[in-house]
């Protein structure tokens, strides 16, 4: 079997992280594919929206620590280590798990992580790029890293302030503790908890709703929610003034006010 597996159904493009065995920790094979499907799914006219999981009882737990601790891609002895060593390590982190990351950034589709158990360091990283997080009652979370050494590789010194204020990510990073999908919900990591046995159908569910919006408008407020973290308020204004004018020549437009007019439910689909 596959380490990744990439399905499309209707307007909805689903990938699967498939160790379970390993509690969906990386693989090389497993960094490649996701790469892939994140490009497929985003140049298929065909998908509106991603949804990211992991099969068996855990969503991602990062990085393989019984593969590091062998020396497969990690450091384990620095006081035999050269330069040359370090630097590789480096690259590889930039080829491998952070083409996955700036990829997840670039989708300008609507991504939602379907947390079915644990996610943990690099796996609760991924979780975090995606746009929207939904999570069963018995997921658990944890930014891991310090409890091996190791700083937030992958993302989730970027993202966590941003989306649980400074304070709190620095006490989730520099404690490693482990909480619980309800404390999740709490401080705003995740959107929704729900039963384990209905997570599945409230994914598909926000899903299809997503996937029904105006692609093109809902393309546009995805960069610019993202490009206004890291602009000034003019600036921001400015770039949305052209992304107006671009959404009132499309037909999603016409559709939407057509609809609104006739008190009707609008169909943004092109049919």
């Amino acid at each position: 079997m596959s380490d990744l597996i990439f399905e499309v159904n209707g307007p909805v493009a689903r990938i699967t992280l498939n160790r379970p065995e390993v509690r969906n920790a990386f693989s090389d094979e497993m960094l490649r594919l996701w790469v892939e499907a994140l490009i497929e799914a985003q140049d298929r006219q065909d998908v509106r929206a991603i949804v990211v999981t992991g099969s068996g009882s855990a969503f991602c737990a990062g990085g393989d620590v019984k593969s590091m601790a062998k020396g497969n891609g990690f450091l384990t002895n620095a006081e035999q280590t050269d330069q040359a060593e370090v630097v590789e390590l480096k690259n590889s982190l930039w080829k491998k798990v952070h083409r996955v990351a700036l990829t997840l950034q670039d989708v300008d589709k609507p991504v939602i992580a379907s947390i079915n158990g644990a996610a943990t360091g690099a796996g609760l990283d991924m979780a975090l790029l995606c746009d929207l997080r939904i999570a069963a009652d018995t997921a658990v979370f944890a930014e891991s890293y310090v409890n091996i050494g190791l700083v937030p590789g992958d993302g989730g010194a970027f993202l966590l302030p941003r989306l649980v204020g400074l304070s709190k990510a620095l006490e989730l990073l520099w404690t490693g503790d482990a909480f619980d999908a309800e404390e999740a919900e709490r401080i705003g990591l995740v959107n929704k908890v729900v039963p384990e046995v209905e997570l599945e159908t409230a994914t598909a569910e926000l899903a299809n709703k997503l996937s029904a919006g105006p692609p093109i408008a809902m393309a546009l407020i995805k960069r610019a929610v993202f490009q206004g973290l890291n602009s000034d308020l003019r600036t921001a204004l400015d770039s949305i003034s052209s992304h107006m004018a671009i959404v009132t020549q499309t037909r999603d437009y016409k559709e939407g006010l057509e609809a609104f007019l006739e008190k009707r439910k609008p169909d943004f689909t092109g049919q």
